[in-house]
């Protein structure tokens, strides 16, 4: 099987500010995103010779994005695989530079839902088909999304013997570690630090889960302009590589009466493929930080384990202890993730790239709101990016490895 490892480069980004961006339509959002991306590159938009464009629902074709940007007669194609699609449209943009086929591609992943009414992810509609689609009532699972991650909730606090107080203290200091690096961040949908207190005394939206414990819906855009490997330095002195990119999806925890509601197999699987295509025997202490799918509180915590940054059980210790604090010994959604810098759905995956391109360069710090302390992660050398899209047992897993040094 092949590899993408150090095949391609990632040599321009940019991001849009994520939240209640009334007054900026999709149009205004990809142009921001792209430009910023262009300038970030040093190149022209007559440079792109193709583009993928992620979107959940925002636009149905690839005209979305070819009538803001002008690129005209380029092929353009529009992607979307749930809180995956951001990750996709970079993952196939790669693919088209990797082949040969492109020098120079643009993905850009776009989602405008706050004009829509648009208030968080529905119950899924039942297929027609032997099982429930996605979000079900089979085996008495939840049909919401709230409802489906507080079942992983209770299910991974009782297989890992926490009582209710301590299961609910620990995934509320995830909430107020991202909490505090969204504060840092100016391009954070939530810019407010919030305290332990506050998550516990927050009104239940699915128990165990409360109002912080859940992400909110957001605005935004954010784009990646990849080329070949060998040409990255041509364009910058510091380009980032990727080095692993890898999906996995499945429904296996649908139909067996096996699967526990505490981890998310895709999660483990697409990390296991992750780390072989990279090269990485320790994830623990190989990768530097990671952007990982805190769409709930309990997710974060499950990922944690799914990805082997701890051992099964023990994810709650190592939050206790700070690992995943920004100062940290491997930091964890340092812009505030989902819950604090916002989940326009297709864009989040490109956003995630964004922080971890700006970190693994030595340039957080450029993004830091004034007065604030240092976001910037000491001596990052790979970063890694966690999409789930689905529910636990029905997920579709975008993990991504990115690094500062070829070879």
């Amino acid at each position: 099987m092949g590899s993408i490892k150090d095949r391609v480069a990632i040599i321009g980004m940019g991001c849009t500010k994520f939240g209640e961006n009334w007054d900026l339509g999709l149009d205004d959002m990809i142009v921001e995103a792209a430009y910023e991306a262009y300038q970030d590159a040093g190149i022209d938009p007559k440079d792109i010779q193709a583009a993928w464009f992620g979107t959940d629902s925002s636009a149905e074709t690839g005209q979305a994005l070819a009538a803001p940007l002008k690129l005209s007669y380029i092929p353009i194609t529009r992607v979307q695989n749930a809180c995956a699609t951001g990750s996709d449209a970079f993952r196939n943009a790669c693919y088209g530079v990797a082949a040969g086929i492109y020098d120079i591609a643009l993905a850009l992943g776009a989602e405008k839902f706050k004009d829509s009414g648009y208030s968080g992810l529905p119950a899924a509609q039942v297929s027609t088909g032997k099982y429930p689609d996605g979000m079900s009532t089979f085996r008495g699972y939840s049909r919401t999304a709230p409802g489906s991650f507080a079942m992983m909730a209770t299910k991974y606090f009782d297989k890992y013997g926490l009582s209710a107080e301590e299961g609910k203290k620990i995934i509320g200091m995830i909430e107020v570690k991202n909490h505090y690096n969204g504060s840092l961040h100016p391009k954070a949908h939530f810019q407010r630090e919030i305290t332990l207190d506050q998550v516990l005394n927050a009104p239940i939206i699915a128990w165990p889960l409360g109002l912080f414990d859940c992400c909110g819906v957001s605005d935004g855009a954010a784009a990646a302009i990849i080329c070949r490997a060998d040409m990255a330095k041509n364009f910058r002195p510091d380009p980032i590589y990727v080095k692993a990119l890898q999906i996995s999806v499945a429904r296996e925890g649908l139909i067996s009466p096996k699967y526990d509601f505490a981890h998310v197999e895709e999660t483990y699987r697409a990390g296991l493929a992750a780390y072989a295509e990279a090269g990485i025997k320790n994830p623990r202490e190989e990768v530097s930080m990671a952007e990982v799918h805190d769409c709930f509180s309990i997710t974060e915590l499950v990922v944690m384990e799914d990805l082997q940054f701890s051992p099964r059980g023990k994810a709650g210790e190592d939050v206790k202890a700070g690992r995943f604090n920004i100062n940290g010994a491997q930091p964890i959604n340092t812009d505030g993730g989902l819950k604090c810098f916002g989940h326009p759905l297709g864009a989040s995956g490109i956003r995630m790239l964004y922080e971890e391109y700006k970190q693994l360069q030595g340039k957080a710090d450029q993004l830091k709101n004034a007065g604030k302390p240092s976001r910037q992660v000491k001596n990052p050398r790979l970063g890694l990016t966690h999409n789930l899209g689905g529910t636990p047992p029905s997920a579709t897993i975008s993990v991504i490895i990115v690094g500062n040094e070829k070879g």
